[in-house]
């Protein structure tokens, strides 16, 4: 359980900055290039939590790395190389301030607005009748603003976006192209694997000569929401919750424990036996989602490695 990674101090040659996200830990190469280390840290409700889960990182990194290669003929990606498996070095975009949420399902926040009452979400009319984790007619798009360090994403509409110079209406009809073409490349490729994608998001940012690429990461647990699809219809038909693989079941865990990330909110005691359940179920989802058995990097000094793995690709 210590051999994680949940900060990182490097001083890499031509650094000019240092990103800190909720995961992620980006540093900025002369202007050019972006090194991004996936950490083992955890969030939930925007918040991150005490202690960190081994091999998320690694999962993370490599997950996305594989979708950035398996989309990269449909959508230009930002990636260039992954020297180790907690890092990828991509192009210096700057990012476009939306997370643009995909939805073919009732589920996770959708269902909870759903529940509440709600029957418009991010400008988008929701039909009455249906129950949690039905399929929608058509996958929609609800994007959240993406918040600043600390902050919480909220709901937005297309509409604001575009009233309120968040995203040029231009640029924001490339975006939902390449959400839809994407988030189309990833049903197909999870149904290949007996999974069923029920909602992502995608990041995007523009390169210096102001083409639009996707960015961050792809179809992760993180990002991601994926149900099994042998025996959804039974499971919907019986009222069921579903069989799933993603970061829901720590959220539903923390729910259960009192915590929605409000203020006032204690998050639960994140126990040896609790940390190793959360690892297990990312490496399954892996294995499931990948279609190969997940190889465990070695962990004794995984700061030592990253930093010589990175120092070794810059010194190229």
């Amino acid at each position: 359980m210590n051999n994680t990674i949940t900060s990182t101090q490097f001083n890499f040659p031509g650094q000019k900055s240092v990103y800190r996200g909720k995961v992620r830990e980006v540093y900025n190469i002369n202007d050019e290039l972006l090194v991004m280390v996936a950490t083992d840290r955890l969030s939930a409700f925007d918040v991150v939590l005490p202690k960190g889960i081994p091999y998320k990182g690694q999962i993370l990194n490599q997950i996305a790395t594989r979708f950035m290669e398996l989309t990269n003929d449909i959508v230009p990606n930002w990636l260039i190389a992954t020297p180790d498996p907690n890092v990828a070095v991509g192009h210096l975009c700057e990012p476009f301030k939306v997370e643009m949420v995909i939805r073919g399902y009732l589920s996770g926040h959708a269902a909870r607005e759903y529940a509440a009452g709600k029957r418009v979400l991010c400008g988008v009319a929701l039909p009455d009748g249906l129950k949690e984790n039905d399929k929608f007619p058509t996958p929609i798009i609800t994007p959240s603003t993406k918040a600043d360090n600390g902050a919480h994403d909220e709901d937005i509409s297309r509409e604001d976006i575009i009233a309120k110079g968040i995203v040029s209406e231009e640029d924001y009809r490339v975006l939902e192209n390449y959400t839809h073409a994407l988030f189309q490349r990833g049903t197909s490729i999870a149904a290949d694997r007996g999974l069923i994608l029920v909602d992502t998001k995608y990041e995007f940012g523009k390169t210096k000569d102001g083409q639009i690429v996707l960015i961050d990461e792809i179809h992760t647990p993180d990002s991601s929401r994926y149900f099994y699809a042998d025996g959804y219809q039974e499971r919907q038909d019986r009222g069921e919750a579903q069989k799933q693989l993603s970061k829901e079941f720590v959220r539903q865990w923390l729910i259960a424990n009192g915590f929605q990330g409000k203020e006032g909110q204690s998050i639960p005691e994140m126990t040896d036996e609790y940390i190793k359940t959360v690892s297990d179920r990312y490496i399954e989802l892996y294995e499931n989602i990948i279609g190969e058995s997940f190889v465990k990097a070695e962990v004794s000094g995984i700061a030592q490695r990253i930093e010589q793995n990175v120092l070794a690709f810059l010194a190229k």
